[in-house]
This record gives C-alpha cells, structure tokens and sequence, in this order.
C-alpha cells in the first residue's frame, strides 16, 4: 500500500519517505494528512482513485509505531460498517501489506487531501471520541458529493463500490438487517414507517436514519430505550454526555459507538424519544430479520401519515396545527401554512425519503 503523506504527518510518523513512485496500482494508493480534532491529532486518509476518506482521531504515541496495522484495522472495520463482504475485505487487505511511505504527488492530491479535512469537520456530530479508528465519521465524510474534474461530481462511497467490485469480480455487499416498523404515538393520527436497516449500523446512524424517514431536523436531544421480553426497559442510551450526569434506574450508556447488532435481534422491542420537550416518542418493533441484504443503505418500504414538522408544540401544538391548515378561512391560516413550509412539513414521500437515506 502506497501512503502519500505531506510534510506534516511525516514529521509525526519519524520516517525518512520513499522517492515518488511513478507507477502504482491506485487501488492501493491513498493519500494523508494529519490535524487537530477537538486539540486531539487525527489522521485524514483520502483514497486516490476513489476519494474515499477513513478517519483516525486521537492518536497517541503508541499508535505511530504501529501505523500500518492501525491503517489496515480502520480499512477492515470501515468496509465492515459498509456491509461489504469479509472475503471481498480480506482479499483487499491480502494485497495491502507492504507499505510504502512517499511525500505527496502532485498540487492537485493535496488540494483533494485538504478538501476531505474540511469536509471532517463539518461531520464532527458523527466522531466517536472513545475510538481511534472512526468508521462512522469516515462513513459520513465519503458520502459528500466531490468535484472530480470539470463539471464531473463523484459520491466517494459509491466509486468505492465500484473500484471493490470490479477488484473482487462480483457483488460486494451481503449483511444481515432488520425490518422495522416505527409508530410515532399520536392519538388521532396513524404515523408509521416500515424500514430495513443494517445490524452494521449504530445507534446513532439509527437516530439519524429516523430523522431522515420522519423529515425532522435533528434540533433537540433524542434517546433510545431497549426493553427486554417483560417489556421492561433494560438499557437506556443517551445522545449526550451530559445525560449521563442525571443517572435513571435503568442503564444507562452513550450511544455512539454501539452497533445495533449488540442488541437486534435478540431484543425486538424498543422506544425512541426525540425532543423532550414537544416529547415525541416513537415505538420500534422487528418485525423480522433479514439475513443476506444486498445493499449498502436502509430503506423505506412502507409508510402513512405526515410527520408533525419541528418545534410544533407536542401533540396539542400539531392538533391545532392541523385545525388551522383545514380551514383556509382561518386568520391565522397564510402564516401557518408559510411555518410548516419553513419547517419542512410535507407529505408523506417514500421516493425522497429513500433518496436521503442512500446518503445514510
């Protein structure tokens, strides 16, 4: 594997680098930079045939003198995270081992480098301070859309995909999933979504999932609540540290990091609250399991009911909501109709919000 480090992170690495290689397989080409995340150092690696980005955050000296097998680590997890096969994986890794070390290519490379910096921090709300290797921030940051030539726009994860097929000479992606169905609880409405959801996924790629299927904003705090066969709350994992300070008698835990897989599908029923302060709670069921899912994102397969939009003061707010949006006579009735489009209310849409979710 070729790494093309700038001046910087060859500094931190203490290593003398190679000359520039001219002919390399891109395959196995990446390119990196090291910054500072919340003043801890983190490694930005961008791939150079496909610009997806893997993320290590908060390294420490240890984890230098073991650089290429944290680099071959994250690579492995990451792909994992995506669905992609173990095979697929192992036979990408297989031809990654001996590592080269050069500074970087060319103006270009690192003006690419730069830009998956930039586009790291802007997707911090999805770092997981507790791991060095940061597969869900490497996850968000290679589903923004890149320039790649003139007038030429490229999804990183997707060209991934395609560079991995290609390499493997067939499909790549088989995990298991689960169907879900989510009932928002209102007593007058019938609000439910029907969705397939990667066990690779975490709970807090679940929560943002939901707030794409519902067309909510991600404003306010938010929790999950598992309960066991007696339906009894068993664990309680929470959006914000400070939550944690303010203990319940159930356990509680910090949802970042935790893949739905530690508890789906043993565990088959669970809440999710979002906004405590309008209070909307919505019930989870699995409904089944699928085994062998052949896609890389969730999707939405059922639905009905419009989402109250955000900040619409619980369900008392979104009942006289609703009465004012069915009588066009009412005074209030242009300014109500002109918030709820400021707030994104819309009808219920399965083909946009599967558009959205294929970026989860």
């Amino acid at each position: 594997m070729l790494i093309q480090c700038t001046k910087k992170l060859l500094e931190q690495l203490k290593i003398k680098p190679h000359e520039p290689i001219e002919e390399q397989n891109p395959l196995f080409s990446w390119h990196a930079h090291i910054i500072l995340v919340n003043r801890r150092k983190t490694v930005v690696l961008i791939h150079d045939l496909s610009r997806y980005v893997i993320v290590l955050h908060g390294l420490k000296a240890k984890d230098y003198k073991s650089f290429d097998q944290l680099i071959l680590q994250a690579i492995r997890e990451t792909f994992e995270a995506e669905g992609v096969k173990k095979e697929v994986i192992e036979q990408f890794l297989t031809l990654s081992m001996d590592f080269t070390y050069t500074k970087t290519k060319d103006r270009t490379s690192v003006a690419r480098l730069n830009k998956a910096c930039e586009t790291t921090y802007y997707f911090l709300d999805y770092l997981n301070q507790e791991s060095v290797i940061n597969s869900e921030l490497s996850k968000r940051v290679s589903r923004s859309l890149v320039g790649d030539g003139k007038n030429k726009y490229i999804y990183p994860n997707e060209e991934m995909y395609k560079q991995l097929e290609i390499f493997a000479g067939q499909p790549i992606f088989e995990t298991k999933a689960v169907q879900l169905k989510v009932v928002l609880k209102l007593e007058d409405h019938q609000v439910w979504r029907r969705i397939i959801v990667p066990v690779n996924r975490t709970f807090h790629e679940l929560h943002k999932i939901l707030q794409s299927t519902f067309g909510w904003k991600n404003y306010h705090l938010h929790e999950f609540v598992i309960y066991n066969d007696d339906k009894e709350p068993m664990i309680n994992l929470v959006s914000d540290e400070e939550a944690l300070a303010y203990p319940k008698q159930t356990e509680m835990k910090l949802e970042k990091g935790i893949k739905l897989s530690e508890y789906m599908p043993e565990y088959t029923t669970l809440t999710y609250t979002y906004d405590f302060g309008d209070n909307w709670k919505r019930e989870i069921e699995v409904e089944k399991v699928i085994n062998e899912y052949d896609a890389y994102h969730p999707q939405c397969i059922d639905g009905e009911g419009n989402a109250p939009p955000e900040d619409v003061g619980g369900v008392p707010g979104y009942t006289e909501f609703l009465s004012i949006l069915a009588n066009p006579e009412h005074q209030e009735y242009k300014h109500t109709v002109h918030w709820g489009i400021m707030q994104g209310y819309e009808e219920f849409d399965i083909e946009k919000i599967n558009r959205m979710l294929k970026d989860r």
